[in-house]
């Protein structure tokens, strides 16, 4: 097969929207990450998306939708909390656990009986819905267990002749995927921590969000179950330390022991670890949380393809968006 490398115009737009309703794959931008996008109505296409990514069949995937009635008509019953959440938060990166309807496969929810609903916040992508005008199931456009893509170019190299095109949007903005939030439990829970913060969304609907810490049993959002966002090589992050010079010591200290060790260092980090000795480097700006979700994944790809043996990474506050990062990271590698 032949990959389609599209872009950003209105004729390759329709071209991908085409694709989709023909049953082919696409992948495509959103704020987040690029996702990999089949009609979510046609059960063969979004089996071949699992095979494609080897996705763990008992893995869900997310349903992105145009409109809030789109939403509405995959629905067995509509949260209370819906309309709340989503006049806020919709576009955006926020996805919402539902109870489905029969419209929706099995296969798009691995047998559940919800579904995850989400509205990116994109143009491109906000125009490629509406032109294919069916719900579209896409994870992340990735093998699985990689780090997720934020680039066509990524997107591209890894999944190139397996697919029938790819959607050249740009760099995601946001660059972590988003928060998932389930509505069927007695109390909204979050099932994934993205962007859209616990803080967020309890002042908006007034009450308790409750959060999972660990996850048993059959996975009822994407991320909560297998190991996730990871380089081939090792990722070891340095604790958090509110004493930057304690912080500053610990991450030298850390980069230093392995290149002892006759490791090639990638390191992971703000620009004011540049000089920190590792072989290779790559930046997080100016080490703020939005700094680290943007370029915390396509990091630890530049990392990986320089060949290093190892990456470290500083980890930040766990509080707010930095909640999200660390969620991340503790997935990608192990503390130090």
């Amino acid at each position: 097969m032949t990959t389609e490398l599209l872009h950003s115009t209105p004729h390759d737009i329709t071209r991908a929207a085409g694709l989709l309703r023909e049953g082919m794959l696409v992948a495509f931008p959103t704020e987040t990450v690029y996702g990999l996008g089949a009609n979510a109505l046609d059960e063969e296409a979004v089996r071949r998306v699992y095979e494609v990514k080897g996705r763990p069949k008992d893995n869900p995937m997310i349903v992105h939708v145009h409109t809030v009635a789109q939403a509405r008509e995959l629905m067995q019953v509509v949260p209370a909390l819906f309309a709340e959440l989503t006049n806020e938060f919709w576009p955006g990166p926020l996805t919402l656990i539902v109870r489905h309807n029969a419209a929706v496969p099995d296969v798009v929810t691995a047998g559940l009986d919800t579904v995850a609903l989400r509205m990116p916040d994109h143009s491109i992508t906000r125009q490629l819905l509406h032109e294919t005008a069916v719900p579209v199931a896409a994870p992340s456009a990735n093998i699985s267990g990689r780090p997720s893509p934020t680039d066509a170019r990524t997107v591209y190299a890894e999944l190139q002749g397996r697919i029938a095109a790819v959607l050249d949007g740009g760099d995601c903005p946001v660059g972590i995927e988003s928060t998932v939030l389930d509505l069927t439990t007695r109390e909204p829970v979050i099932l994934r921590p993205g962007t859209v913060t616990r803080e967020d969304l309890e002042d908006v609907i007034q009450s308790r969000v409750h959060f999972i810490e660990s996850y048993e049993g059959a996975p009822r959002s994407p991320g909560t179950k297998y190991r996730h966002y990871a380089p081939r090589v090792p990722v070891y992050i340095v604790p958090h330390d509110p004493d930057p010079a304690a912080m500053d010591a610990a991450l030298r200290a850390a980069v230093a022991a392995q290149s002892r060790a006759g490791w090639r260092v990638g390191l992971l980090a703000p620009e004011c670890w540049h000089d920190a000795g590792a072989t290779h480097f790559s930046s997080l700006h100016d080490g703020r949380a939005v700094d680290y979700a943007r370029l915390l994944y396509a990091g630890l790809r530049t990392l990986d393809d320089c060949g290093v043996d190892v990456i470290i990474c500083p980890g930040i506050e766990a509080v707010g968006v930095g909640y999200a990062v660390m969620n991340r990271l503790l997935k990608a590698g192990e503390i130090i």
